[in-house]
């Protein structure tokens, strides 16, 4: 998640990674007020059905933590203690229960920087790709497997301050190099070009599997690939929508997934160039089972799963939207969702990036998502 809001506005987020060439950042005001569920935009018209399944999995993840723990960067968030009475009584919940028991146990805050309660929403989804075990015919972009080399690094082990921050690179003669650039690494400047996940028929849906952090590869065998993050180089992440913008290719008005890629087919001579501006390089590993893997460890839930700044708020917090139409036609997103990732251009108070799932109606979604919003988390009575 990661870029200010002038820059998340020339791309769609990215869930896996940080951000490059970024203007100075604004210092973030993050506060809460304390509200009631009467005043939350549309609250008792949510079914809540697939809400319960996206919390239940992150109950799992929270039973398994210990008590005195803190829950995350927000200290109003409390400790995983905290949270486990209540993930012990989410146990066969039913969707009629659901607006009693939300209720019962939780204080709804609005959550603003320095009062400022609206923010940007965008969109993700699960990309699907074409390719091969073996390196043939149009398979020839390679996306490479997490290297042994390479040491990440989370900042807020060693500072409370720096959570949710990262570094990543390589140890040479005891201290902590910086890796190779994506332009390095495509170009096979690097020590490890043999270490190939899977070989994919084109460069720019390799470069766009990056951003979204997961995939479903269509192998030539027939058999299907999932595909999720392992890693990533910790060169800061660039939108290079707004590299095209910058550039006049494009305006703030019509940019979105779908022109950059139609921008990137058009242009084949200065595609490499453009794309290499980000110099972010995401590794990949094979998934086993339901996926895609989010930040906090498990599976994603679509129209459930949100991507926020995860060095100012706590994975798993439940967190009621009221985001603009994501399209013509649709309602305005008021409903509860869990957060359970972060990306690339995820930075700031009110920040959002809705996962949308897998497919063609996911991605036509999710690619031009650009929405004004707000929310509000819901911590524990």
């Amino acid at each position: 998640m990661r870029v200010i809001l002038f820059a998340l506005l020339m791309f769609v987020a990215a869930c896996t990674t940080t951000p490059d060439k970024k203007p100075e950042d604004k210092k973030v005001d993050l506060r809460l007020t304390k509200t009631s569920f009467a005043q939350l935009p549309g609250w008792g018209r949510d079914d809540m059905q697939s809400f319960i399944p996206a919390f239940e999995k992150t109950c799992a993840r929270i039973m398994k933590k210990p008590a005195d723990a803190k829950m995350g960067p927000l200290a109003e968030a409390g400790t995983y203690g905290d949270w486990q009475p209540i993930c012990r009584s989410f146990v066969n919940m039913r969707p009629a229960q659901m607006k009693t028991f939300i209720e019962n146990r939780f204080t709804p805050y609005r959550v603003s920087d320095g009062g400022d309660a609206e923010g940007l929403f965008t969109g993700y989804y699960e990309a699907s790709l074409k390719g091969s075990l073996t390196r043939q015919g149009p398979y020839q972009t390679p996306l490479y497997k997490r290297p042994d080399d390479l040491v990440m690094v989370q900042l807020g082990d060693f500072r409370d301050h720096l959570k949710g921050e990262r570094i990543a690179g390589r140890v040479i003669d005891g201290n902590l190099k910086p890796y190779e650039s994506r332009e390095q690494i495509v170009a096979g400047q690097w020590p490890h070009n043999g270490e190939v996940l899977v070989w994919v028929d084109d460069p720019i849906d390799a470069f766009f599997v990056q951003i979204q952090g997961s995939g479903v590869v269509q192998l030539d065998d027939g058999r299907v690939m999932r595909i999720g993050y392992a890693g990533q180089n910790g060169h800061v992440y660039y939108a290079i929508g707004r590299e095209l913008i910058e550039r006049g290719e494009l305006t703030k008005e019509n940019v979105s997934m779908q022109s950059i890629r139609e921008w990137l087919d058009a242009n084949p001579q200065q595609a490499d160039e453009i794309m290499n501006t980000n110099a972010s390089y995401v590794f990949f590993r094979q998934l086993e089972g339901e996926g895609p893997i989010g930040g906090e460890g498990i599976a994603l839930t679509a129209g459930r799963s949100l991507a926020i700044d995860r060095s100012l708020l706590a994975y798993g917090l439940p967190v009621w939207t009221d985001i603009e139409a994501p399209f013509e036609g649709a309602a305005p997103l008021r409903k509860l969702m869990v957060a359970q990732d972060t990306g690339g251009a995820i930075r700031g108070a009110v920040r959002g990036d809705v996962f949308w799932g897998f497919g063609d109606r996911a991605e036509a979604i999710a690619g031009p998502m650009k929405s004004r919003g707000q929310y509000w988390i819901l911590l524990p009575r």
